[in-house]
């Protein structure tokens, strides 16, 4: 693929009409509309920084691996482990994420057309079935994932249009820039305003996630010292600037703020297009949404493919020999994919018992990726002149924003480790934290019963690596 394949790729997985209409009840719940948008704001500067802080690292390790083979480079084998598991956890998390929302959207069209009402059941049916399409797809090759990709693009774009566009020309009486940008409800449980806007900037944080995507194609991209860097920049400035529209143009759209949290949708963004624009419309912009979510998913799934098959080439997973074997026909690591799909239905399946699950899902992802994303940061820090830069970096502001980076990181998992509501039962317990000991655990086992001793990342480009790549062609 070449630049615009790899910046589609990152900007699919941030996927705004993923992350920021499927947390859209989350966020009017959760600090309301002020923090939904001021968190949006903060956020996004700063996942800017840190993914230009990123994209520097990626420059000059450009891999499948990604991530943990650029912490492999700085830092050394323990630190690669610890990254690898980290954003194998963050990416399969996403799939979950993304594609669990798609399903709520996909329960909330049916709910419209067929009167079927929106049950945890019947979510998690349509949530397996949507996992198996993006299986499916994901066995065709990089070629099928590169037009996707590249359709994606301008179906968000065109679909954030529609919707603001029709939400904004529709007759009715909308609410107040006061509204929008200082209104503050907190349906959590918790009385600290603070702790409920922290905990409510999910919203942002696990929409501005998956831009590490652009790095784990960069062996399929040409020129991608170049391309993968500026990929991952423009995902996130294009997803920042599109997304503070679109949650504005819904937010002003509201008409029953109690009436759009408890939507019999069971989907708050389609209550408010049923009360602006009516149930006919209404039905035809859910299907631009699902659309955007499928496209978002199915980008989602190549990237973590990867990381698996990569992390998986160099021996780092149980059953590495099978996880990192690539279809002849379609240079495609197919096994890969479907343990990632399936992985990821087991990480939603608490949500047949527990309302809160789905936002503990959206959270793994965040307290996963984010902290594997600036461990290479860091080391590139640590590395101080040691590091060769690549073609694209920051020069003389590399050290201010990677020291940054990594403070805001450290904040941002703590938070999303917290309780999410109150009181804390089972029901509502958030369970990120436990999956990210879960996966810390079975990383130290694996390293400790045969990490340390069979551990190895081969030299960038090396004769060992391609004659491994070639051997485990089947």
């Amino acid at each position: 693929m070449g630049g615009f394949g790899n910046f589609a790729i990152s900007f699919s997985v941030i996927c705004i009409l993923a992350g920021g209409m499927t947390l859209f009840g989350y966020g009017l719940n959760t600090g309301g509309p002020a923090v939904m948008m001021w968190g949006w704001v903060g956020i996004g500067f700063m996942t800017l920084i840190l993914g230009a802080c990123l994209a520097e690292v990626t420059s000059a390790y450009p891999t499948s691996g990604g991530l943990y083979y650029m912490a492999h480079r700085l830092g050394g084998p323990r630190w690669a482990w610890v990254t690898g598991w980290l954003n194998l956890l963050g990416l399969l998390g996403a799939i979950a994420g993304i594609d669990y929302g798609c399903a709520l959207f996909v329960g909330a069209f049916a709910n419209l057309q067929w009167g079927l009402e929106p049950t945890p059941e019947t979510t998690i049916l349509i949530f397996a079935g949507v996992l198996l399409l993006h299986g499916t797809l994901n066995t065709f090759g990089v070629r099928l994932v590169n037009v996707l990709n590249s359709i994606s693009v301008w179906w968000q774009l065109a679909g954030v249009t529609l919707i603001v566009v029709a939400l904004t020309l529709a007759p009715g009486e909308r609410q107040s820039a006061d509204f929008v940008f200082g209104h503050v409800n907190n349906g959590t449980g918790f009385e600290n305003p603070v702790y409920v806007a922290a905990i409510g900037c999910l919203l942002a944080a696990y929409t501005f996630s998956g831009y590490d995507a652009s790095s784990h194609l960069s062996e399929e991209t040409k020129g991608a010292q170049i391309a993968a860097p500026k990929g991952i920049i423009r995902a996130i400035a294009w997803s920042w600037a599109a997304g503070f529209v679109l949650l504005a143009g819904m937010l002003f759209a509201i008409e029953d703020y109690a009436g759009t949290l408890g939507s019999s949708t069971g989907v708050p963004p389609a209550q408010i297009f049923i009360d602006v624009l009516g149930t006919g419309v209404a039905k035809g912009l859910l299907l631009v949404v699902i659309v955007a979510q499928l496209f978002c998913g199915n980008a989602e799934t190549a990237a973590a493919s990867r990381m698996v098959y990569a992390f998986s080439r160099d021996g780092a997973l149980p059953g590495s020999a099978t996880w990192r074997r690539v279809s002849k026909r379609t240079a495609t690591p197919v096994a890969a994919v479907w343990l990632s799909v399936g992985v990821a239905l087991v990480l939603a399946l608490p949500s047949l018992y527990s309302p809160t699950a789905y936002a503990a899902v959206t959270a793994i992802n965040v307290i996963g990726i984010t902290p594997a994303y600036v461990i290479p940061v860091y080391l590139r820090r640590r590395a101080g002149d040691r590091f060769q830069p690549g073609p694209w970096n920051l020069g003389a502001w590399s050290k201010p924003l990677g020291w940054i980076s990594v403070a805001y990181v450290a904040v941002l998992t703590v938070v999303f480790c917290l309780p999410q509501a109150s009181p804390i039962t089972a029901q509502s317990f958030n369970y990120a934290g436990v999956a990210l000991a879960g996966a810390l655990f079975l990383a130290w086992i694996f390293w400790i019963t045969q990490g340390k001793r069979h551990y190895k990342i081969p030299p960038l480009g090396s004769t060992a690596e391609s004659t491994a790549l070639a051997g485990e062609v089947v």
